[in-house]
């Protein structure tokens, strides 16, 4: 039995694949939402609530933790994660269950290089050091963990991403994109099909316990390139795609909250920002899937979920 926490694009998506490879699954939100499964079993759960946890927690082999902090703001995370992720690993070390995080590059301190599996993880400050110190946790704590790293999500469900909503929908109303940071700078996204697959391949294999890897993940594309990528699966023209200026966001965040913490990541789009997943792809046996195959899914997703 495998615990899932949360629904989201990466939740669902795990719980998903568990259940079609014939493995019985809990899913834990505090909605009851997840796939539709005879073999997903949806609990409203609060994963915060150490005592509540503990009960449905026992008899998993893992838990794959992918909730994520209500807002997008280093002060939400700071004061949501850790005791979350804290709650979530001594359940699992207790139940003896392996914990499974999907994780962002955000941690890597030299961002201007290709980030591979050994490159250095120690930012500092804002979201970035966030994440420096929840792996830090994880490293030290008693459970055993992996942590999945992904670049920017793109794929079914994926919605509030700079390659979900803010780029599929307008490709298929033949709407103008506005990227931030470049339209033109290679960037690293990895399809969340595969980061879910990676997750599960590290949970059954014990030798990738307490490790960090990368999800497989294709070449690097630049923001227009992934647009006409999604084009050309919906059989759709080209849009035309801008870009909004980093100094522009900057200057917002004088007065906004949320275009500062957007600004923050801005590295991310104004340089080359690529990751290499090489090495944990042989370990896992997985290869990213071709962008065509994922673009043409993704496109039907928002076709059929009419959203």
């Amino acid at each position: 039995m495998y615990v899932v926490t949360g629904a989201g694009p990466v939740g669902y998506t795990v719980a998903e694949q568990l259940a079609e490879q014939g493995h019985h699954v809990r899913v834990l939100t505090r909605s009851g939402s997840g796939p539709d499964h005879p073999l997903v079993e949806r609990l409203q759960v609060d994963v915060s609530d150490r005592e509540e946890l503990s009960k449905v927690i026992t008899g998993a082999s893992a838990v794959f933790h992918c909730i994520h902090a209500s807002a997008y703001r280093a002060t939400t995370w700071a004061a949501e994660l850790p005791p979350t992720e804290q709650v979530v690993m001594d359940a699992a070390a207790a139940a003896g269950a392996v914990v499974v995080f999907p994780e962002s590059l955000y941690s890597y301190s030299e961002p201007d290089r290709i980030m591979a599996e050994t490159s250095p993880r120690e930012a500092s400050g804002g979201k970035r050091g966030i994440r420096v110190q929840l792996l830090k946790a994880r490293r030290a704590h008693l459970a055993n963990t992996v942590s999945v790293i992904a670049g920017d999500f793109f794929g079914p469900r994926v919605k509030m991403a700079h390659a979900g909503e803010r780029m599929v929908p307008l490709v298929l109303s033949g709407k103008r994109i506005q990227a931030i940071g470049s339209a033109d700078q290679p960037h690293s996204f990895t399809y969340v099909p595969d980061l879910a697959a990676a997750m599960i391949a590290a949970a059954l294999n014990p030798q990738l316990w307490n490790s960090v890897l990368h999800a497989p993940t294709g070449l690097p594309m630049t923001q227009r390139q992934l647009a006409a990528a999604y084009a050309d699966a919906a059989g759709v023209s080209v849009p035309k795609v801008s870009a909004v200026p980093g100094w522009v966001l900057r200057a917002a965040g004088i007065f906004s909250t949320d275009m500062r913490e957007l600004a923050e990541m801005l590295y991310q789009f104004e340089r080359p920002f690529v990751m290499d997943s090489a090495e944990s792809q042989q370990l896992l046996g997985l290869q990213p899937t071709p962008l065509t195959e994922a673009a043409a899914a993704t496109v039907a997703w928002w076709r059929a979920s009419d959203v």
